[in-house]
């Protein structure tokens, strides 16, 4: 992503307002009010702000108190658990653990995420801390009665198995779902929301188009994961919640469905799997 690139147009606005849910606006050039103004233009009237260690976790429970179009969800990454623990020892990591623990109790903390497993960015030495926190992510939502919301990557088999060995949340959500038709139809069975990103448009993303084929319209989602992941034609630009008609679109074409009838699943299915 080139941070210096002109930010993309806003985008013809929907007629069904939808959800962006999964955004990270504290690492967006923009403030939360200038994101919401900009989002709720083209038909974008909720965002999902997402914590990815203790302090961007305690960020977005506060941002989500003081608006109410924002949500927020709470987590360790995959990626932090490691590095916690290779810092500090399993204490440092039990101690974030617990901190978000507090965190998602808030009520305006719809979920525990972005959770999961991240077999690309960490090696073998990182794996067991890794399976560990998202072990207690688990438990910490379903105690709580809140979603899920998973960060998979490259690591799909580990991340169902785990599901399954600890009993995954009533509501689980697979963010910025990465996996292929096979896994899109596994996911369907058990439940799980797929949440699809900007990628989903990227040329050589085939494999993930066929998975949104395959996913059923009653458990779709769409996100941003700004600022990353801006959808063609702006690949390479900050992306952020203004964005999210593109990549509908997109997914409307691939679903071949209305794009009104898409986001009318999409903006209930939001609803119901984060419980706002």
């Amino acid at each position: 992503m080139d941070k210096s690139a002109k930010p993309a147009p806003p985008p013809v606005p929907l007629d069904v307002p939808v959800a962006d849910s999964h955004t990270h606006i504290d690492m967006q050039d923009t403030t939360v009010e200038e994101a919401l103004a900009a989002a709720a233009e083209v038909g974008v009237t909720t965002l999902i702000q997402v914590g990815c260690d203790l302090e961007r976790s305690r960020w977005s429970a506060e941002a989500a108190a003081e608006h109410d179009a924002v949500w927020a969800a709470v987590a360790l990454h995959p990626n932090e658990a490691p590095r916690l623990e290779a810092e500090g020892g399993r204490k440092a990591l039990d101690a974030a653990l617990d901190g978000i623990a507090e965190l998602a109790a808030r009520p305006e903390v719809l979920a525990v995420g972005e959770t999961g497993l991240d077999h690309y960015r960490t090696g073998e030495e990182g794996r067991e801390a890794q399976q560990y926190s998202f072990r207690r992510h688990i438990e910490l939502a379903k105690r709580l009665g809140k979603a899920l919301v998973i960060h998979d990557r490259d690591a799909h088999e580990d991340v169902l198995r785990i599901l399954d060995e600890e009993g995954a949340p009533e509501r689980t959500v697979f963010h910025c779902f990465s996996g292929d038709a096979a896994m899109a139809r596994v996911c369907a069975d058990k439940g799980y929301f797929m949440s699809f990103a900007g990628n989903v448009t990227f040329k050589n993303a085939q494999p993930l188009r066929d998975a949104l084929a395959a996913a059923p319209p009653e458990l779709l989602l769409v996100e941003t994961d700004a600022p990353f992941l801006a959808p063609a034609p702006y690949r390479g630009r900050p992306n952020a919640p203004y964005l999210i008609p593109v990549t509908l679109r997109a997914m409307a074409e691939v679903k071949q469905m209305p794009e009104n009838a898409l986001a009318e699943h999409v903006a209930a299915n939001t609803a119901r799997a984060f419980g706002y």
